[in-house]
């Protein structure tokens, strides 16, 4: 696939993933789900096992982490048993959040370079709300958003594309007039059901799948070259 800075996206807004995207949370979604797995007296995880587990919210990935750790499939792990060990994950998340996450390269030049142009800016994530703007303060960037979309805001979670349509209709721009930048085939689905452009970056959580295969219309080198993938101009949003 061709990078996507190759072409030009006529778009009014950008929306961001966050975990894998912008940041970096790797090593604390691993910290919090090794500390889970001690309080149950099994073993850690691999950081790299952790990181094909992430993707499709906190839930299935402590469902996931607990079936991995005790050799058993995600389906026969009971809803309770679920419920509980995700109550307790988000306490040992929360301890843990921001402690080791780090941005990824470019991140700090590609929003202050789209916020120049004029456009204004979205998270989309499906992390769990209540996570995801201290995330952002602690980045150092919570000031350069728009419209934040946490996993708890709306009744649906990419890969459904009710948050993209809800971030467009907010921003009162047409879906097409929405580049999604991901990582992850929720980002590339969610987009593709709402009709809004997409690219992904190389870097992330994919659950273990080749950035190629995840079929966006293009993958940018970094984010740094998001920007030289969209008109760069104060869009109209009306």
């Amino acid at each position: 696939m061709s990078p996507a800075a190759a072409q030009s996206f006529d778009v009014s807004a950008i929306a961001f993933d966050l975990d894998g995207t912008l940041l970096d949370t790797i090593a604390d979604l691993a910290g919090a789900v090794n500390a889970l797995l001690a309080e149950r007296g099994h073993a850690p995880l691999e950081e790299d096992a952790v990181r094909a587990l992430v993707g499709k919210g906190m839930a299935n990935l402590v469902r996931r982490a607990l079936a991995l750790a005790t050799a058993r499939t995600s389906e026969s792990l009971d809803d309770a048993t679920i419920a509980a060990a995700l109550a307790r994950y988000q306490v040992l998340y929360a301890a843990q959040l921001g402690r080791a996450t780090q941005p990824f390269p470019g991140l700090v030049e590609c929003l202050d370079r789209l916020r120049a142009a004029g456009f204004p800016l979205a998270i989309i994530t499906n992390k769990a709300t209540r996570f995801v703007r201290p995330h952002l303060a602690l980045a150092g960037i919570g000031d350069r958003f728009d419209v934040i979309v946490g996993g708890d805001d709306l009744p649906s979670r990419k890969p459904d594309p009710g948050p993209l349509l809800h971030v467009a209709a907010a921003l009162r721009i047409a879906p097409a007039r929405l580049l999604m930048v991901g990582d992850s085939a929720n980002d590339v689905l969610a987009a593709r059901a709402a009709g809004c452009p997409v690219v992904v970056v190389p870097h992330g959580y994919r659950e273990g799948r080749p950035v190629q295969e995840l079929n966006a219309d293009g993958i940018v080198a970094s984010l740094a070259a998001v920007p030289d993938c969209v008109r760069l101009f104060a869009p109209e949003l009306t």
